[in-house]
């Protein structure tokens, strides 16, 4: 669902982007209390250790899907939006962060989705599908029993709803700023429509990813944290009780960096071999475009002639290794500028900490 220019006047892309700059800020202070806890116990300090790095590997996971196209109906296909992912495993406002850098990526180093309208793009993208997903997925999780299982079919309803929540935020955009003379009942109807079907697939690979982490490693996915469930480890391959030592942080320790490791790799395997795989049809957003004239004005994206552009790398002629270049090196780019975002805001929360439990000295 990027939105190239062209799609929204420059009024409502400007004030899109004043929405996106306003959450981000917001979500800037909110992912510092995420990252290191609200306690202030040291426990809350293990949750950041813990949270840092993944927010890094989550934002590269989503970077990584989102190039896997997958055929939703005759001509069109969709991708992971990743705003329930995120939002679900590190958190609400670190989970808005997340799916922002991997935009700004996308539309700094392969020209997709466009540069004024990157405000539209996370406000649809990042934003709107966190918040939505977010809200639904607590809502959901106070309902239902306390188990994995619950929290598993709560991700699958959370990003089920999150995407076409999405489209309709983008539709409402458009109503205000379209540039092109179209039924807005008619884009409403096929946005909603086709973003309903890419919403399944959503939900199954935020189900299975969700799934996947709360099996292993249940005190890694934030939206999970309330589940009183005895941490397992995997020893000797055997799965063992933790024990509530501080002895046993070396071994959660090897077991964070595992997880870490395995999802790198994943993304790394997903990005530079399966992407190249991927259904060739146009996204939902694109097919309703094309379909319904709402491209007529659209602008061709400035940086498009830049190396990494339309995930390929410059001169490389054999298409698969092209692809599969771009894919590792833009989960590479990814993994290190989200991992040094979330870094850096972890690190500004402690020094403040610090700065605020430092004794004042007081002239005599």
């Amino acid at each position: 669902m990027h939105a190239p220019d062209g799609f929204i006047n420059a009024p409502v892309s400007a004030a899109a982007g004043v929405i996106a700059a306003g959450a981000i800020a917001v979500s800037l202070r909110g992912a510092r209390r995420e990252l290191e806890g609200t306690s202030g116990s040291s426990a809350a300090g293990s949750e950041g250790e813990r949270t840092a790095p993944l927010a890094g590997l989550v934002a590269a996971f989503i970077f990584a899907v989102q190039m896997l196209n997958f055929p939703v109906a005759a001509g069109t296909s969709g991708h992971l939006l990743g705003g329930a992912l995120a939002a679900i495993l590190v958190g609400s406002y670190t989970g808005v962060l997340c799916v922002s850098v991997v935009l700004l990526m996308q539309a700094v180093l392969f020209a997709d989705g466009g540069l004024t309208a990157l405000g539209v793009n996370i406000t649809t993208m990042a934003i709107t599908t966190t918040i939505v997903a977010y809200a639904l997925f607590r809502g959901l999780v106070k309902l239902l029993p306390r188990t994995r299982r619950s929290v598993t079919a709560a991700s699958f309803a959370a990003a089920l709803i999150s995407v076409p929540a999405s489209a309709i935020v983008f539709t409402l955009l458009y109503a205000v700023g379209g540039t092109t003379d179209v039924s807005l009942g008619k884009v409403a109807t096929a946005m909603v429509g086709v973003h309903l079907l890419i919403g399944i697939g959503e939900a199954v690979i935020t189900a299975l990813t969700v799934g996947a982490v709360v099996a292993v490693r249940p005190d890694l996915v934030h939206g999970a944290r309330g589940l009183r469930q005895k941490l397992k480890l995997r020893v000797n391959g055997e799965l063992v009780d933790a024990p509530d030592t501080p002895a046993a942080e070396p071994v959660a320790a090897r077991s964070r960096r595992t997880v870490w490791i395995t999802g790198l790799v994943t993304s790394l395997l997903l990005a530079g071999f399966v992407s190249f795989y991927a259904s060739a049809n146009p996204d939902g957003l694109e097919k309703v475009a094309t379909d319904h004239g709402i491209d007529k004005k659209a602008e061709e994206h400035a940086l498009d002639g830049s190396p990494l552009a339309d995930y390929g790398v410059e001169d490389v002629d054999d298409a698969r290794l092209s692809g599969g270049l771009a894919g590792v090196i833009g989960v590479g780019v990814t993994v290190v500028a989200g991992s040094g975002v979330f870094w850096a805001v972890r690190r500004r929360r402690t020094g403040e900490e610090a700065e605020a439990a430092a004794p004042t000295s007081t002239s005599v």
